[in-house]
């Protein structure tokens, strides 16, 4: 019989209080996502790429538990791939997963030396890292059987490669929730493409995973990506709902009204004489930006979306992200 603790102290209701409702809150977002873009099918055998960083780990924590309420059957199983990185903590992630009782798989490949010898010094090594530990994760999901590869990637990972692509790649591109792989042989999912990094970070510490720190690229100076989180910040402290916004935007494309012409015909373009709802109102007044509104903070669903693994209400529709 399970022993139930009484919380000492108001101070203590009010922790247990709140650290339930933050629980409540990232399920019930990365049911969402999972639920929104189909992330996750009956029968689907679930690679959890783990890093030792705390985004990865309160990955497969809200997976596990999902798992456990979801409506489909499908398995878990942890990957992480010890680059060799000098000084990296090769027992951490094996004895926390023998606690948990995951299935899981530690692959060793020495791509640290490879980055090391190729990039020069004081250049930023993320991008040769990421396409090496691509083909390497690639391998291990076949090897393993595995159907979907879910990576813990959050909203504010998706806004900063958003900004990092427009300011500095001169194209409109972000981070997809669910994507196919390079080699088009796998499905790539982020099932905490709804969920902001402050949550992950405050429910990180509660949880009190043993986080390992990435010294091979996480602590390299002056890169891009950085600048970007510091703009982002600075726009939520002088602009709140502005992030929310940007992100919402999003999931709310209107090729006619950009310049892609591969995404939308405009040499074909003709009138017709029938009223188009999305027409010209550039020089129109809109009320939407003249009034000030709650700011939404996931791309609004689509129909036809699938809900295999979303909580759901009563009445059956799986609910809206909120902050």
């Amino acid at each position: 019989m399970s022993t139930v603790v009484i919380p000492a102290t108001r101070r203590d209701e009010k922790l247990a209080y709140e650290r339930n409702k933050l629980h409540k809150r990232l399920l019930r977002l990365a049911g969402q996502a999972i639920g929104d873009y189909g992330m996750i099918e009956a029968g689907d055998r679930v690679m959890v790429c783990l890093s030792g960083g705390k985004d990865s780990y309160a990955l497969l924590d809200l997976l596990l538990t999902l798992r456990g309420r979801a409506p489909v059957a499908f398995d878990v199983v942890a990957v992480n791939l010890d680059q060799k990185q000098p000084g990296f903590p090769a027992d951490v992630l094996p004895r926390y997963l023998e606690s948990l009782g995951v299935p899981f798989h530690i692959e060793n490949q020495d791509t640290y030396s490879i980055v090391t010898r190729v990039i020069p010094e004081g250049r930023t090594m993320c991008s040769l890292c990421s396409r090496l530990r691509r083909g390497i994760l690639y391998r291990v999901a076949d090897e393993l059987g595995a159907t979907k590869i879910a990576l813990g990637h959050h909203r504010d990972d998706i806004l900063e490669t958003f900004f990092l692509n427009m300011f500095f790649g001169g194209k409109l591109k972000a981070m997809p929730p669910k994507l196919v792989s390079d080699d088009g042989r796998h499905i790539v999912v982020r099932p905490l493409a709804y969920v902001k990094e402050e949550d992950l970070a405050a429910w990180a510490e509660w949880r009190e995973f043993p986080i390992i720190p990435c010294n091979l690229c996480g602590s390299q100076e002056n890169l891009k990506r950085r600048e970007i989180k510091q703009l982002m910040r600075e726009w939520e402290r002088r602009f709140p709902g502005r992030v929310e916004n940007v992100f919402a935007s999003l999931g709310r494309v209107a090729p006619s009204h950009l310049m892609d012409r591969e995404r939308f015909d405009f040499a074909g373009l003709r009138a017709t004489g029938e009223p188009v709802p999305d027409g010209d109102i550039a020089f129109d007044a809109d009320d939407s930006l003249e009034a000030p509104r709650a700011p939404i903070s996931a791309p609004a669903r689509r129909s036809g979306t699938s809900e295999a693994v979303a909580p759901h209400t009563a009445s059956g529709a799986a609910r809206r992200p909120s902050s």
